[in-house]
């Protein structure tokens, strides 16, 4: 018989954190539905403010949490054992967002391929489309809907493959500050990740001018333009949220960094940020293919 070395698995106190998360999760996703309900009536309520109210509230939660998650890895408390729950839990958290944005594609495709067509009378609804929307053209994008509602399509080109540029660029950047934080390369570290940062509010700047474009009288591209609007602005929007959310966790990791946090060997947190800023640029790709292009 063989004696087994077993490490010490730290387990925290009971935090008020998770309850608190829960909270503005919910208040985000009743403001965001009411909002979305309160622009396609033109009219103002309650949305907004309780959007930006959990918003805020979900801020708050993320500081308190990240704060004492790093004071205790600070204090010698977790193990390697605690850092494969932390690779493991980030690892499903990443598989939830793909399901996401799998939902949200996978209900452009249905628009694409059934709901459409069967406006335009394909199928057994040859009859219906004729007699109820006899000009209607089936095309995608829709430009103009049964009820008569235009708009313009945005084009892949100018700032979208500008944006696909940064995005790919600043990929590339992470991987560096990786390689660099490997080699305990302090100053390549800093360099490498402060230009991934200043990509990705390059990419949010560039993408707030592409709404400010697309909702322009040139264009009339809204969130009410029918379906194609929709989908466009949901399906980018989403993105674009999740692009915040990776520069403000890239951001953190650089304060920490200037900080002296992170060695070679001690690192998950800044390796955590890198995996969620890869998974951004992937869907980007996708997204950029079958919004943009296709």
């Amino acid at each position: 018989m063989t004696n087994k070395e077993y490490e010490n698995y730290y387990v925290p106190s009971q935090s008020h954190w998770p309850i608190v998360g829960a909270i503005a999760l919910f208040m985000i996703a009743v403001g965001a539905g009411n909002y979305v309900t309160d622009l396609s009536k033109d009219q103002s309520g309650f949305g907004v403010y309780l959007l930006l109210a959990g918003i805020a509230l979900i801020i708050y939660m993320l500081v308190g949490w990240f704060t004492d998650v790093v004071n205790e890895s600070l204090a010698g408390k977790y193990s390697h054992q605690m850092d494969h729950s932390f690779k493991q839990g980030m690892s499903w958290f990443i598989f939830s967002e793909v399901m996401f944005f799998a939902a949200f594609f996978g209900a452009l495709l249905y628009l694409r391929v059934f709901s459409v067509p069967w406006l335009g009378g394909a199928g057994n609804n040859a009859e219906t489309g004729a007699v109820l929307w006899p000009d209607f053209v089936a095309a995608w994008p829709l430009l103009k809907t049964p009820g008569g509602t235009e708009t313009t399509a945005m084009g892949w080109y100018g700032l979208p493959l500008i944006n696909t540029v940064i995005l790919l660029t600043s990929s590339i950047t992470a991987h560096f500050a990786h390689s660099a934080l490997m080699k305990d390369n302090r100053r390549q570290l800093k360099v490498w990740l402060g230009i991934t940062i200043l990509l990705g509010i390059a990419f949010i700047f560039f993408q707030i001018q592409e709404y400010a474009h697309g909702y322009s009288e040139e264009m009339r591209l809204y969130l009410t333009s029918g379906v194609y609007g929709n989908s466009f602005y949901l399906l980018t929007g989403f993105h674009g949220m999740h692009v915040t959310l990776g520069c403000i966790m890239l951001i953190i990791m650089w304060f920490r960094v200037l900080k002296g946090h992170f060695t070679p060997k001690n690192h998950f947190a800044f390796q955590a940020a890198n995996w969620y800023w890869h998974f951004v640029d992937v869907v980007w790709i996708m997204l950029f293919i079958f919004v943009y292009i296709i």
